[in-house]
């Protein structure tokens, strides 16, 4: 199973993919966990150390290829593929992968490209696998996101998060990226205002998930930069992403 984690910038989408993660770290399955935003947060939320990118990988197969140092006749595509390999970092619960910076002038290949590469190459080894996927709408419009069988679409409360939500489901629809499953997740949501919120996530067109309530608890480890899976499994916000697993598995 490919889970996607889309939305608008700074909603929680790595809050619910890392929490996703720490989820599915108690099953038996294999997970490799993509981030493919290139403002990186997922490996800190993990707390996992990253030395290498697939940005840096592709960075230095373009030196390599400028400055001749790839003999002749062997093929870039396989030694891309070795390198990225490589690059995946290998902790006792799961793998992680991070895309790195965005494709620049004169790339041997867009890391876009890649990732589509990537997630082709990589499926059959991994049981679940789980994208941090880039802010907005891009990654549906460059079709990275094509293959994968679950969007979990993330909101606050905004009215700028709402539409992001709801333009993701539109443009799928334009585009005909054809998910066995697209769903709402409501993040940050305050008890009191929580009827007129839910009426305006209805407004997307997109099936509910889940709802993720405010929690003091996440704001102060964002504050002190502790890693969200740390969160202890007695949280309120732990059980809310846990209960979308849930759901998600349960299809």
């Amino acid at each position: 199973m490919i889970i996607a984690v889309s939305g608008k910038g700074g909603t929680g989408k790595t809050l619910v993919s890392s929490l996703l993660i720490k989820a599915l770290s108690d099953t038996e399955k294999d997970i490799l966990a993509i981030d493919a935003d290139p403002d990186s947060n997922l490996p800190e939320a993990l707390g996992v150390d990253v030395h290498k990118t697939v940005g840096d990988v592709r960075e230095e197969l373009k030196e390599d290829t400028a400055k001749g140092r790839i003999p002749a006749g062997m093929n870039k595509w396989d030694i891309l593929d070795y390198k990225i390999m490589e690059s995946i970092i290998e902790t006792p619960n799961f793998d992680l992968l991070v895309m790195g910076r965005p494709e620049g002038s004169g790339c041997y290949c867009a890391v876009n490209n890649m990732l589509r590469r990537i997630i082709e190459n990589l499926s059959s080894n991994y049981d679940v696998i789980i994208i941090d996927t880039e802010a907005g709408l891009e990654h549906l419009s460059r079709r990275t996101t094509q293959n994968v069988d679950v969007m979990l679409v993330v909101t606050d409360k905004s009215k700028r998060g709402i539409l992001t939500a709801q333009r993701i489901g539109q443009l799928a629809d334009e585009l005909e990226i054809k998910f066995q499953e697209l769903y709402l997740v409501l993040n940050r949501v305050n008890t009191e205002n929580e009827e007129e919120i839910l009426k305006k996530a209805k407004e997307t067109g997109l099936e509910m998930a889940g709802v993720i309530y405010e929690d003091d608890e996440v704001t102060q480890y964002d504050i002190e930069g502790r890693p969200l899976v740390e969160l202890p499994d007695e949280s309120n916000t732990v059980k809310a992403v846990s209960g979308i697993l849930s759901r998600i598995r349960s299809k």
